[in-house]
């Protein structure tokens, strides 16, 4: 990965939104922190939609902070019980790490369950193009941001190889969804980054070179031109 694709993405986590973080003393308090907090992110995401329909409004914001509030706890539960393992673990680590593994599997069961039945209420309220949004938005746009920074990188990317890097950073934003933090849908996307750049090494392109080649097209475009 180039230097300055890295610091791209970089500064595009610094600038993002932490997930769903829960505030205050008090198990009280930290719920009603958190159903602000949420409430306002899904206010934040619907009102770039356009729905000017203030009953569908309201439906679509409640489908939204009925989805954060299920993942968080989800994985919440998942990291009381993993804790709880690790805690009371002995020195029999493999039969620890089987129970994890269980949890875990659970928890994937149940994240692609509650992962339907979302895009279904969705899909119910919204067009396809609205749906998009929403999950762009749930995974601080990295998908359209980082199938930009590849075609701006690599000038001479086939429409096949195009629609290869496409089909992988979907992907990888349905699984982002249902991540519990800004770091693990970015880690999400990291991975299928990886298997971008090796695709493209694969079919030719030195990535160092393109990279290198994109920071001087940038440095270029950004000096002042003479009158």
């Amino acid at each position: 990965m180039n230097k300055f694709f890295t610091l791209f993405l970089i500064v595009t986590v610094l600038t993002v939104p932490v997930f769903a973080q829960k505030g205050g003393n008090t198990p009280a308090g930290q719920d009603a922190n958190y159903a602000q907090v949420i409430t306002a992110r899904a206010a934040k995401i619907v009102d770039a939609l356009g729905i000017s329909d203030s009953v569908k409004y309201k439906r679509v914001q409640a489908i939204i902070v009925d989805q954060y509030r299920s993942l968080s706890s989800i994985h919440d539960t998942r990291n009381a019980q993993v804790k709880d393992i690790k805690a009371q673990a002995s020195a029999d680590k493999d039969a620890a790490n089987a129970k994890i593994k269980s949890i875990d599997d659970d928890v994937d069961a149940r994240l692609g369950k509650l992962h339907s039945e979302y895009l279904s209420k969705l899909n119910t309220e919204l067009t396809p193009a609205q749906t998009d949004q929403v999950k762009d938005a749930m995974t601080y746009r990295i998908m359209p941001i980082t199938y930009k920074a590849y075609t701006e990188e690599v000038l001479t990317l086939t429409d096949v190889q195009k629609a290869q890097i496409k089909t992988w950073l979907l992907e990888a934003r349905e699984l982002a969804i249902d991540a519990e933090s800004s770091d693990k849908k970015h880690a999400v996307f990291n991975k299928y980054k990886g298997r971008i750049n090796n695709y493209l090494s694969a079919q030719g392109y030195d990535m160092k070179k393109e990279g290198e080649e994109w920071q001087k097209r940038i440095k270029e475009k950004a000096q002042p031109k003479d009158n």
